[in-house]
């Protein structure tokens, strides 16, 4: 008997790609429990499944930074209370300290898919009863027709996971110019924010106040202290755009209305920004 929950949750977490860097993701999760049936006539509650399962997920990866630990091109260490993360990818060397809380350790050689699925079933398999035989997650991208970004941020503000400094998302985006749908300008901030650290320009620091890392000179650094701990981070300026706000979903959407206005203020436009799958804000200008 199997036992199916389709788009159980949704992932939102930022991982290491040995050519593109650090880069933001949002994966739909679908479940599927292969199994006997129990005393109660059901191979697992429904209602178990989303308390079970769903939050186990979300404790493991969700608003983390995935590490491929099998990867070469990874360091790791160990410091008090906190990781140290060196990671040499094709767009240049990427530096983070965080709280251990803030990274999931996928041992993989490469983050999709199918490795962040098959780490998932192991880890979530052994919380299950007895007659569940079997567990297969489906990750899967939101379909869409139009176009989107991938980007990795943290937001020092907020008292949840948010805080992390390189959790992310993978986000469409919709403009309207005058009240129609401008598929040039969807384009042109689709490939701007092209696997994205967003960063606010409060946040940008100099080397002197990090506390554990040392940046190359043609690399951006960022720290701040959150609820959770200290945070550090430095990569190249090239895999970063700064910005002069927050960077809630809020205020990037007013952002982009902003900067579109400032190259052509005889349109009136309205930005659908998107934080993953389902859920954003909509600016006007």
């Amino acid at each position: 008997m199997i036992l199916f929950v389709r788009d159980l949750t949704v992932i939102d977490f930022s991982y290491l790609d040995v050519q593109r860097g650090m880069l933001g993701e949002s994966y739909i999760v679908d479940v599927a429990l292969h199994g006997d049936l129990n005393d109660t006539a059901m191979v697992f509650d429904f209602a178990l499944v989303k308390k079970v399962i769903k939050q186990a997920i979300d404790s493991l990866v969700d608003h983390k930074l995935a590490l491929p630990t099998q990867c070469q091109g990874l360091e790791l260490s160990s410091l008090a209370e906190q990781t140290l993360v060196r990671y040499q990818s094709g767009r240049g060397l990427i530096q983070l300290v965080s709280p251990p809380c803030a990274f999931a350790h996928v041992p993989c050689q490469q983050i999709n898919e199918q490795s962040l699925s098959l780490w998932l079933e192991q880890q979530l398999l052994k919380l299950l009863p007895a007659n569940v035989k079997k567990l297969e997650l489906t990750l899967r991208t939101e379909a869409s027709s139009g176009f989107y970004y991938h980007y990795s941020h943290g937001l020092k503000k907020h008292d949840g996971n948010c805080q992390r400094i390189a959790h992310g998302h993978r986000s469409t985006i919709q403009i309207y110019a005058d009240g129609m749908l401008n598929p040039r300008l969807n384009k042109l901030w689709s490939e701007r924010w092209q696997d994205i650290y967003l960063g606010s320009q409060s946040d940008l620091c100099d080397a002197a106040a990090l506390r554990h890392l040392t940046p190359a000179p043609a690399d951006l650094s960022f720290c701040y202290q959150a609820a959770q701990g200290w945070f550090e981070l430095t990569l190249p300026a090239s895999h970063c755009e700064l910005v002069p706000c927050d960077t809630t979903v809020e205020c990037l959407a007013d952002y982009i209305a902003g900067e579109l206005k400032k190259l052509d203020d005889t349109k009136d436009y309205k930005v659908v920004a998107y934080e993953g799958v389902g859920k954003g804000a909509i600016a006007f200008s």
